[in-house]
């Protein structure tokens, strides 16, 4: 159910500017997208699971604040991770 560690090293490889940049606002973003979508989909199956919508709701709720983090800090990096992650259509 969580991520495995070959995903969460593709996504640092992908957005990070090296192999170990694992706590830049852009890595953090594409790796809570990456588990909000694992848990959509689980809760599109598990109706009932309400503990997996909470931690779905508070996922949500964390990457929305360090997309505002970025924003104020880089425009130009938030509009790259926005597009590539296709997120805020």
């Amino acid at each position: 159910m969580s991520l495995t560690q070959a995903e969460i090293t593709e996504i640092i490889k992908q957005f990070g500017k090296d192999e170990n940049d694992s706590g830049s606002a852009e890595v953090q973003i594409a790796l809570f997208t990456k588990r909000i979508r694992q848990l959509t989909e689980h809760a599109k199956v598990h109706k009932k699971d309400h503990h997996t919508k909470r931690g779905l709701v508070q996922l949500v709720s964390q990457r929305k604040k360090m997309l505002k983090y970025l924003i104020k800090t880089d425009a130009e990096s938030y509009m790259k991770v926005i597009k590539e992650l296709q997120i805020r259509g």
